[in-house]
């Protein structure tokens, strides 16, 4: 008879931790100027106001094709979502879609706006839909999907997601971290 996995999950109260901060993926844009320094503070983590500012200045500006356009409002929206301001990093993501519609960075981010939210099943279908358009860093994309099965009450693929981040990213830490809360037993 084969084995059967179990997995089980750390208290309601580290989900609570974890879901009010998603990872998020920003978009690289190269060469110089505001949207270059957009970039960087997006990349970086940061989610300042003095952020926020030079990405508006850049947008409005900074002369750029769509694709670089798109990840600016992308990095933008990294920002607002950093400091939970989810409507408005949803409008920044909606923005970037419409000038670029396969711009899958823009569905991952707006994912996990809704996670943040607790809106779990919407989050994981715009990340799903963001994934399957090819991101940079999926390795951030499949830590919010654990976040969201976590939120499901969906423990073994939580567990499969994290360790999937793992893979991707084995120097991240946040992924294992999130590991050592499960315990998984064979039955």
């Amino acid at each position: 008879m084969p084995s059967r996995l179990a997995y089980a999950a750390a208290a309601v109260t580290a989900l609570s931790m974890i879901a009010s901060t998603p990872a998020s993926g920003a978009a690289m844009i190269l060469g110089q100027g505001l949207a270059t320094v957009c970039s960087k503070a997006a990349i970086a983590g940061r989610n300042d106001k003095k952020s926020i500012e030079t990405c508006t200045q850049a947008l409005e500006t900074q002369a750029m094709g769509p694709r670089d356009r798109a990840g600016t409002f992308v990095n933008r929206g990294i920002l607002k979502l950093r400091r939970k301001s989810y409507d408005e990093a949803r409008v920044d993501f909606a923005e970037a879609l419409r000038l670029s519609p396969d711009l899958g960075e823009a569905y991952v981010n707006w994912g996990a706006s809704l996670i943040a939210e607790n809106r779990y099943a919407e989050g994981l279908s715009e990340i799903d839909r963001g994934m399957s358009m090819g991101v940079d860093e999926p390795e951030k994309a499949w830590f919010n999907r654990a976040i969201a099965y976590e939120g499901l009450g969906d423990p073994k693929n939580a567990y499969l997601a994290y360790q999937k981040a793992v893979e991707l990213a084995p120097e991240w830490q946040a992924p294992q971290r999130q590991l050592t809360r499960f315990s998984v037993t064979r039955r």
